[in-house]
């Protein structure tokens, strides 16, 4: 195995080094956990996590997310699309940082939310134009509730457009249960949760005449939200006869042709995640779990800590004794990041990515202050390099 760390660089991953990133991942039978941030806090928890375990990581914001990042009392109609601006800004500020690979990417986007996939085009477009990269590295379009023709053209579209930046898409067909961030499959007929070969050869034989950079999330039995083992009947063999059609379509030498995505792990026994990443799943999402990890961390803090929070001033060690070091939102915070954490990094090592990364923190105080550096500085700038040009020749 080649080391990650030789091809591809930190911070966050765009273009052919995506490609080279997911390539390794396909290649060396490991998947990367993808984990819904809604903060900075739990960003920060999620690289964290990854510098820690020697991982590359996917984080990835939903609308709900992105809606709660601007801010819950922001009405205005573009709040989702501007929290997901923030909360990628804020990761390409501090992703170097962490001396990992950051992949940026936006979660379900129903056809009713194509307005918010616009304007994080638009915003990748503009971030492309000055920086010469998308400003995420990669976008899902969930069209799965509609008919298998409409989803398929609409994605294709999609594509044709984020192509030239060299944007990844990530597209699903055939429904995941449950219901996750106001999407509601609780109540759908359970065919419609297992995915054909010839529904994922229709994905791959059209979104391939415009580029390679996609993923399918090809459903096999996954539901959102937690449950127990058993309770489900996850089908990740299902996954090995998509590579087996598309292979034999395709008349190719490699095993795992498509690159595949699972949804709905949580709740997932060991052997059916293993499973579904020796079929080709090369990104997990993550999110009940860690949810529930985040709020942990805070419960046991409160419990263990209550007779320090009854008011500002006084405790057990005394009536006029302050309780600030308990109450400062850094501290308790903290501690739901710190549970966050381990759960990451056992998504991490079930995923099998803990350690395919030599994490490479960078020398205190050598990163640039303003991480970004634009294609030209000003509109003159492209001026003055040809006059520059011209009378050096005379």
């Amino acid at each position: 195995m080649t080391p990650l760390n030789e091809i591809v660089p930190v911070g966050v991953v765009t273009g052919d080094n995506l490609v080279k990133l997911l390539k390794h991942a396909l290649d060396n039978g490991y998947a990367i956990p993808a984990f819904n941030c809604t903060s900075s806090s739990s960003a920060n928890a999620v690289m964290e996590a990854a510098s820690k375990s020697k991982s590359a990581v996917m984080i990835q914001v939903s609308n709900g997310g992105a809606v709660f990042y601007t801010g819950k009392g922001i009405k205005d109609k573009n709040k989702d699309i501007a929290g997901s601006v923030a909360l990628a800004m804020h990761v390409r500020c501090v992703a170097a940082y962490y001396g990992i690979p950051v992949v940026l990417h936006s979660d379900h986007c129903a056809k009713k939310l194509l307005p918010w996939f616009d304007g994080m085009l638009e915003a990748d477009e503009a971030y492309f134009a000055q920086y010469g990269e998308p400003l995420f590295s990669s976008h899902m379009l969930d069209l799965s509730e509609e008919p298998d023709e409409e989803n398929i053209a609409i994605c294709a579209k999609y594509f044709q457009r984020m192509a030239p930046m060299k944007l990844w898409l990530e597209m699903e067909i055939g429904i995941t249960g449950g219901e996750e961030d106001g999407v509601n499959n609780e109540d759908i007929d359970p065919e419609k949760l297992y995915t054909s070969p010839e529904q994922v050869w229709s994905v791959y034989e059209t979104l391939s005449k415009t580029g390679d950079m996609f993923s399918i999330a090809a459903a096999f039995g996954n539901v959102h939200g937690v449950y127990k083992p058993g309770n489900v009947s996850l089908q990740p063999e299902r996954l090995g006869t998509h590579q087996a059609f598309a292979k034999e379509k395709l008349g190719c030498d490699t095993d795992k042709p498509i690159y595949l995505v699972m949804h709905g792990g949580s709740g997932s026994t060991d052997d059916e995640i293993k499973t579904a990443v020796k079929n080709g799943v090369v990104k997990m999402n993550v999110d009940t779990d860690t949810q529930w990890a985040y709020w942990d961390g805070m419960r046991k803090f409160e419990a263990e800590n209550r007779e320090y929070l009854q008011g500002q001033i006084g405790n057990p060690d005394g009536p006029e004794k302050p309780n600030k070091k308990y109450y400062d939102p850094r501290v308790w915070i903290r501690k739901a990041e710190e549970s966050m954490i381990e759960r990451i990094q056992l998504s991490m090592e079930k995923l099998g990515s803990t350690g395919t990364y030599e994490t490479k923190l960078p020398e205190s105080g050598s990163l640039p202050i303003f991480p970004f550096s634009p294609l030209t500085k000003s509109p003159m700038d492209g001026v003055k390099k040809n006059f520059a040009a011209i009378f050096s020749k005379k």
